[in-house]
C-alpha cells in the first residue's frame, strides 16, 4: 500500500489547458510538490482558435483557483444569445451564458500562473520514454493523439469511434455578436459553420458537412488557402466581407479532420495516469473538451494531495470522473449524431429546427429553455398550439397540451398511456380490475388510453391471464371500459396481438414466474425457433395458420369496432408472432416470407391491410415496431426506416416505436428517452406520425419530444402505474388551465394547483 505522500515528484506530459491546470492545482493544493510539464511544442504554439466556457465551468474554476479563474473571466467575450440562420431565416434565442477566449491566450495566462507558483516548464522537450522520467507519478496530458496512450493502446483498452462528418477550424475578424449556427444548402447537400467571438474583433469558424458533400464541392482536392477562399463564397452572408483563415500552417494540404470520440477502459498503466482528451473526448459541438480537462485535473489533483493511499485515491478519481464523463459522451454522442443527420430536419420549421438543435444534446430541456428565454418558448408553443389547430390565445398550451387528429380523431392531449400487460384476466375477459385500472387513468387526464396487449385467440395468449378478443363476451366486457373512458374524456385504443413464440408460459409472478405452461398449447412462430432454451419449440407457421390468425386478427377488429375503440394497433415488436416475420433474428424461412426485408415484411403488411379493409376509414391505425433488435446482425436503423415507410403507404397513421425485446441476445443501450432517437428517425425520414416511448417520465421530456419534432405523441407506461393521474398533476406543473378534470375531482385538482404554486414562488429548498 502506497502513501499519497510518497508521491513528490509528478511529470506532465503535455501543456495543453488540462495539463497546465492540473500542474496549477497540484501547486496549490501542495506547493512542495515538484511538479514539471514536458511540451513537445513551442510556448506560443496553438493550432486551434477559441475556447468556450459555460458558466459552470467558471464556476468550477472559480472555486478552485479564484486568481486564475479572474484572470480568465477579465479576458473573457460575453454573449448570451444564439443565432441559427436556416432558408433566409434566423432564428434567435437567448440567456445561455456563454463566453470566449482565445485559446493561445488561456494558454499563456495558464503558464503564467503555473510559473509564479514554482512548476517547471519545459517546452520543446520531446519525450522519448516516458516512464524513464525521474517521476514518481506522470500524467499523460497529450491530447487526443496521445503518444503515451497509443504506446500500450491494449492495455488502457483505446476505443477510438471516427465520425463520418468532415469539420476544419477556421478563423476570422469578423465579430459575431452570438453563437451562430449557419446552413447553407448546395447542389451537392448542406454545409454549415458553428461561429463564435472568442475575443475582440477575433471568432472562431467551424465548418462542417457530410463527406459526400465535401468531395462534391471540390474541398478534397483543395489546400488550406483554396478551402479558405471556397468557404468564404458559401458563407458570404455572414462574413460581411472578413477573410477566413487557417492557422494549421504546419500542415500540409488540407486541414480537414473527421472528429474522433476517445474513450479508454482504463486511465491507469502502472504510474502512468491518463487525463483529458487522452482519456476521453466530447464533439466540439458541446464545447466540454476544455470542461472535462479542467474537472479531470481538479480532481485529480485532490486524489493526490490528499491523506491516504494512493492506489485507492487514483481509483476514486477514476471512478467518479468516468461517470460524469458517460454523461458529456452521451450528451455529445445526441448532438454529433444531430449533426450528421441533419437533413433530416431541415424540412422543418426553420422556429422547430432551431429548438430541435438547441435541444439536442437533451441536456437543454424545454423548461430549462425557457428559464433562459420564455418569450422564445412562448413562440415555440404558440406555433405547434398553431400547427395542432388548438384555438390562439395569449397563453398558449405547452406542447404536450396541444390536440393531435388522426384520421377523424382528435386527441385532446397528447399524453398516452402505454400498453401494459395486466396479466389478469380469466379466460381472455377483462374485469373490474381493468376497468379500474384503465379508467383510473382516464380520470387522470391522459389523451389517449391504450389497452393492454390483447390477444386474437385463446393460443395466441402469453400467459393464461392475458386479455383477448376472441369471444363474443370480451366485446361486451371491453365495451363497457370503452364506455367509461369516452366519458371522462379520453380516447381509448386496443392493441391487437399474438405472442408467437413467447407464448404459452406463466404469470411473470410466483414461484414459476415465465416458466412454461405444464399444461400448455401448442406455439406457432415465423421459424421454429424457440425464445429461450426453456421454452417450448414453436412450429414454423404454414399457409393455412397464416391464413387463421389473419382471419383471427379480422374478427378482433371487428369486434373493437363494434365495443367503440377509437383506434386499433397492430402489436408488430418485442418478438411476438408478426416481429418474429419481421426481425432475422426468428425469421429464417427460405420460402416467400422469408429472406429479404420485403419477404419478411410480407405477412405482417397482409394482416396489416385486412385489418385496414374492415376498420372504419376515419378511425386511425397505428402499428408498433421494435425499431433494433439490439443486436448483431438484426434489425437496422435503416431496416426500420422502410418497414415503417412501407406500413404508412398501406395506410397505417401512426407508428408506436420500441425497441428490443425480440432476442435474449440483446443489449440495450438504456437511459433517459433512449427509444425516442428511433422514433425521431422513422418520423423525419419515413415522414409519418409517431409515439416515442421508453423511459419517458418528466413533463420536460415529453414537452421537449413534441415540440422538437422527434415524435408526434408520448407514451409512459410506469410512470402512470405509480400515478394514474400524472396528466393532471403535469398540468398543474405548468400552470394549464385547459384541462378539465372530472367534475368530482375539480375541487382537488385547484388545491393541487395551489400547492404548486405556493412551491413554485417560495423556491428551490
Amino acid at each position: 500500500m502506497s502513501s499519497r505522500r510518497a508521491v513528490k515528484r509528478i511529470a506532465v506530459v503535455g501543456a495543453g489547458p488540462g495539463g497546465l491546470y492540473l500542474a496549477i492545482s497540484l501547486k496549490l493544493r501542495d506547493p512542495s510538490l515538484d511538479v514539471v510539464v514536458h511540451e513537445r511544442n513551442r510556448p506560443d504554439d496553438t493550432f486551434g482558435w477559441g475556447v468556450v466556457f459555460s458558466d459552470q465551468t467558471l464556476a468550477n474554476l472559480k472555486a478552485s483557483d479564484p486568481e486564475t479563474a479572474a484572470t480568465i473571466e477579465a479576458a473573457f467575450v460575453h454573449w448570451d444569445d444564439i443565432d441559427v440562420h436556416i432558408h433566409d431565416q434566423t432564428v434567435r434565442s437567448g440567456g445561455h451564458g456563454f463566453a470566449g477566449i482565445g485559446r493561445q491566450r488561456l494558454l499563456t495566462i495558464l503558464q503564467d500562473r503555473a510559473r509564479s507558483l514554482g512548476v517547471d516548464l519545459r517546452f520543446q522537450s520531446e519525450v522519448a520514454d516516458v516512464r524513464a522520467l525521474d517521476a514518481d507519478l506522470i500524467i499523460a496530458a497529450d491530447g487526443l493523439n496521445s503518444r503515451v496512450r497509443n504506446e500500450t493502446p491494449e492495455v488502457f483498452g483505446v476505443d477510438v469511434d471516427v465520425r463520418p462528418n468532415k469539420y476544419i477550424w477556421l478563423g476570422t475578424t469578423q465579430a459575431f455578436d452570438a453563437f451562430t449556427f449557419a446552413f447553407v444548402q448546395t447542389p451537392h447537400g448542406w454545409i454549415w459553420a458553428h461561429a463564435y467571438q472568442f475575443e475582440p474583433g477575433a471568432s472562431t469558424f467551424i465548418v462542417e458537412c457530410s463527406e459526400a458533400t465535401w468531395r462534391g464541392l471540390g474541398f478534397d482536392g483543395m489546400d488550406q488557402d483554396q478551402t479558405c477562399r471556397a468557404a468564404e463564397a458559401l458563407f458570404a452572408g455572414w462574413l460581411g466581407g472578413h477573410a477566413l483563415m487557417s492557422n494549421a500552417r504546419h500542415l500540409r494540404g488540407s486541414a480537414w479532420l473527421n472528429f474522433s470520440r476517445v474513450a479508454c477502459a482504463n486511465w491507469r498503466d502502472g504510474k502512468v495516469v491518463l487525463l483529458g482528451d487522452a482519456a476521453h473526448t466530447a464533439h466540439f459541438s458541446i464545447g466540454s473538451g476544455t470542461k472535462l480537462a479542467f474537472e479531470d485535473a481538479i480532481r485529480l489533483a485532490q486524489a493526490l494531495t490528499e491523506p491516504g493511499d494512493l492506489e485507492a485515491g487514483l481509483a476514486a478519481y477514476e471512478a467518479e470522473r468516468r461517470v460524469e464523463v458517460l454523461k458529456l459522451q452521451s450528451a455529445a454522442r445526441n448532438s454529433t449524431e444531430w449533426f450528421e443527420t441533419v437533413e433530416r430536419y431541415v424540412d422543418l420549421d426553420p422556429l422547430q429546427f432551431a429548438y430541435s438543435l438547441l435541444t439536442r444534446s437533451q441536456r437543454v430541456s424545454h423548461e430549462n429553455l425557457r428559464l433562459r428565454d420564455p418569450a422564445f418558448v412562448t413562440r415555440v408553443e404558440r406555433w405547434f398550439a398553431d400547427q395542432a389547430g388548438a384555438p390562439l390565445t395569449d397563453d398558449p398550451p405547452a406542447p404536450m397540451f396541444a390536440p393531435l387528429r388522426l384520421r377523424g380523431l382528435t386527441l385532446p392531449n397528447r399524453v398516452v398511456v402505454s400498453p401494459m400487460c395486466m396479466y389478469s384476466a380469466e379466460d381472455g375477459t377483462v374485469n373490474d380490475f381493468h376497468l379500474v385500472h384503465l379508467g383510473g387513468r382516464a380520470l387522470g387526464g391522459a389523451g389517449l388510453v391504450f389497452t393492454e396487449m390483447t390477444d386474437v385467440s385463446a393460443d395466441a395468449r402469453i400467459t393464461p391471464g392475458c386479455a383477448g378478443m376472441y369471444r363474443p363476451e370480451h366485446r361486451e366486457a371491453w365495451r363497457r371500459i370503452v364506455d367509461f373512458v369516452h366519458a371522462q374524456g379520453s380516447r381509448i385504443a386496443i392493441q391487437l396481438a399474438h405472442a408467437g413464440r413467447k407464448g404459452s408460459v406463466e404469470r411473470p409472478w410466483g414461484p414459476r414466474a415465465d416458466q412454461p405452461l405444464a399444461d400448455g398449447w401448442p406455439l406457432i412462430a415465423a421459424s421454429a425457433i424457440p425464445w429461450s432454451d426453456e421454452d417450448q419449440t414453436p412450429r414454423e407457421m404454414t399457409r393455412a395458420d397464416m391464413d387463421r390468425v389473419r382471419d383471427d386478427f379480422v374478427r378482433a377488429a371487428g369486434w373493437a369496432d363494434e365495443a367503440g375503440f377509437d383506434m386499433v394497433e397492430l402489436h408488430c415488436a418485442h418478438g411476438y408472432l408478426l416481429s418474429s416475420f419481421l426481425t432475422p433474428v426468428s425469421n429464417h424461412r427460405r420460402d416467400a416470407y422469408g429472406g429479404s426485408l420485403e419477404n419478411r415484411l410480407r405477412f405482417p403488411l397482409e394482416v396489416f391491410a385486412a385489418l385496414r379493409a374492415v376498420w372504419p376509414d376515419d378511425k386511425p391505425m397505428s402499428v408498433r415496431l421494435s425499431a433494433t433488435d439490439w443486436v448483431d446482425d438484426g434489425l437496422t436503423s435503416e431496416d426500420s426506416v422502410a418497414i415503417a415507410r412501407t406500413f404508412a403507404d398501406a395506410g397505417c397513421d401512426l407508428i408506436d416505436v420500441s425497441a428490443g425485446q425480440t432476442s435474449e441476445q440483446a443489449r440495450p443501450v438504456y437511459g433517459r428517452m433512449y427509444q425516442t432517437p428511433f422514433s425521431d428517425r422513422i418520423r423525419n425520414e419515413a415522414g409519418v406520425a409517431t409515439m416515442a416511448v421508453g423511459n419517458i417520465y418528466e413533463t420536460d421530456h415529453v414537452n421537449s419530444i413534441l415540440a422538437a419534432g422527434r415524435a408526434d405523441l408520448c407514451a409512459l407506461a410506469r410512470p402512470h402505474l405509480a400515478d394514474p393521474n400524472w396528466t393532471l398533476r403535469a398540468a398543474a406543473e405548468l400552470g394549464w388551465r385547459g384541462i378539465q378534470p372530472p367534475l368530482q375531482y375539480r375541487a382537488g385538482f385547484a388545491q393541487l394547483v395551489r400547492n404548486m404554486e405556493r412551491q413554485s414562488q417560495a423556491g428551490p429548498v
